[in-house]
């Protein structure tokens, strides 16, 4: 399975994005993605994990009742919509998927999310 993130940018403050993350090689509507979000120096933080087994999506504090995932199964495809962007949102955004066990992890919050896949990241950043 190969994932790719897209749809970085430059955007300023309050602006909005969608990041996409297309995969393919495997069908994401069955598994368990991730976003997490990382600057150069400091440690990578966990935006959201979804499952799609019961739907359930948790959220990183920071990010909660601004950011949404949404998904497109004909398109294999998954979405990060990022509203009231500010410069604090300025990292490289990486989409994450488990399939199997799951061989790393990342945390959104308390909630470990764990991941198979990873793709390559896209930058945000967000002007003041």
């Amino acid at each position: 399975v190969q994932l790719q993130a897209s749809g970085g940018g430059l955007v300023q403050t309050g602006g909005s994005l969608r990041l996409s993350c297309a995969a393919s090689g495997g069908p994401l509507d069955y598994s368990t993605i991730g976003w997490f979000r990382q600057v150069p120096g400091k440690e990578r933080e966990g935006v959201l994990c979804f499952y799609s087994s019961d739907g359930t999506t948790y959220y990183g504090e920071s990010v909660k009742g601004r950011f949404t995932i949404s998904r497109e199964n004909d398109r294999n495809t998954v979405y990060l919509q990022m509203n009231s962007l500010t410069p604090e949102d300025t990292a490289v955004y990486h989409c994450a998927a488990r399939y199997f066990e799951g061989t790393a992890y990342f945390r959104v919050g308390t909630q470990v999310c764990a991941y198979d896949y990873l793709g390559r990241g896209t930058l945000v950043t967000v002007s003041s």
